[in-house]
């Protein structure tokens, strides 16, 4: 109730801002998600700054919360209500009591560049689901990869199919450069100097919602360190909400071995220092197929989250691009065997439009004058 009451206030302060003349280089940036360069917010920043240097660029992230109310209440409510374009990276649940100005363009990038299980409409309920369907009616372009994940996002965010246009994810432009992965490769080794040489292995589970209130780490820390070989380390990279409860502590009997690199800002660094990537049902996997490295799924949960849990918009065993291990003996045994190889079928069939100009598509759809 008491988010719900933040929620309609600043909806009174928008309207009110709404008399206000809207700015045609205004663009309001809302990053709740990822607010670092390799986000899809961070990378429409960046080329605004190269391609428009005079449109004004106004962020809203995780640190503008209703705990500072000048800042939430009229400072960014005057931005949003004055800006001509507005993209997102997250849900916005405000948005669910505004109705923007009939010239205002309304651009949802998300934080995944595909989807595995599922999501927003199709697994919400209650009140959330209901503001969150509002608030997706004001989205005017959703940006997807391919035909398939147009289908999944326009039952996930509840709106029409004439409002989704697949022509690639910026956060995928990235992943292709060359030059840029080797900069963020380097990047990372000098903020890890004695990880050089190493062969890193990274654990990025997805969140699941059993887990709000007890999050748990389902690795056995001591069992996997004896199981790395002399030159193997591994990383581990949680959601935020399960992170955010864990102490830093718990990692410490393992130093060297195994590190916790769950605030490292650069995700795309990690990526691309990684020789095999450990995930369950995260949307990671589209971003981390780019690189054509294995995958492996330590899925010790999947019966439960098949008939408990949010459950998938495709058959899991027969979608990911690797073995699916359903037990913490599995997943060692196969580390150890490196009994994995690369799919190399799984880019083709979803990313039609991998050449490294999402961004720019997504700049002429948006920013064209017609």
């Amino acid at each position: 109730m008491i988010k719900k009451a933040g929620y309609l206030l600043f909806a009174v302060f928008f309207y009110m801002f709404r008399l206000c003349p809207q700015k045609e280089k205004k663009v309001f940036l809302i990053a709740t998600h990822d607010a670092g360069e390799d986000g899809n917010i961070g990378i429409v920043s960046r080329r605004l700054w190269q391609e428009k240097p005079d449109y004004e660029q106004i962020w809203f992230t995780r640190k503008n919360t209703i705990r500072n109310p000048v800042d939430f209440f009229i400072k960014k409510a005057y931005h949003l209500a004055t800006s001509s374009y507005v993209f997102l990276d997250n849900e916005f649940l405000p948005m669910a009591y505004l109705n923007f100005s009939k010239h205002t363009k309304v651009v949802q990038l998300w934080h995944g560049t595909g989807t595995i299980k599922r999501f927003g409409q199709d697994v919400n309920i209650g009140s959330l689901k209901r503001l969150e369907y509002l608030a997706n009616q004001r989205i005017t372009h959703l940006i997807v990869n391919s035909e398939n994940v147009a289908k999944e996002y326009a039952s996930a965010f509840g709106i029409d199919k004439e409002h989704i246009f697949v022509i690639g994810n910026p956060r995928t432009d990235l992943m292709l450069n060359k030059q840029y992965m080797q900069d963020k490769e380097k990047k990372f080794y000098r903020d890890y100097p004695e990880l050089q040489g190493k062969r890193c292995i990274l654990y990025a589970p997805t969140f699941r919602d059993s887990e709000v209130s007890n999050p748990t780490l389902h690795l056995n820390l001591k069992a996997v360190e004896e199981s790395l070989a002399e030159d193997e380390v591994l990383l581990i990279r949680l959601h935020p909400h399960v992170a955010q409860n864990i102490r830093e502590s718990f990692f410490e009997p393992y130093a060297g071995k195994i590190y916790h690199v769950s605030d490292y800002s650069e995700i795309a660094a990690l990526l691309a220092v990684s020789e095999v990537l450990i995930t369950d049902y995260s949307s990671i996997v589209f971003e981390y197929c780019l690189l054509e490295r294995p995958m492996l799924f330590y899925a010790y949960d999947l019966k439960e989250f098949e008939q408990r849990g949010r459950n998938f918009y495709r058959d899991y065993r027969n979608f990911v691009p690797g073995p699916v291990l359903e037990s913490e003996e599995a997943l060692l045994n196969c580390l150890k065997a490196k009994d994995y190889h690369v799919d190399e079928s799984f880019v083709a069939k979803n990313f039609p439009l991998l050449d490294g100009n999402a961004t720019s598509r997504l700049f002429a759809l948006i920013f064209s004058k017609g």
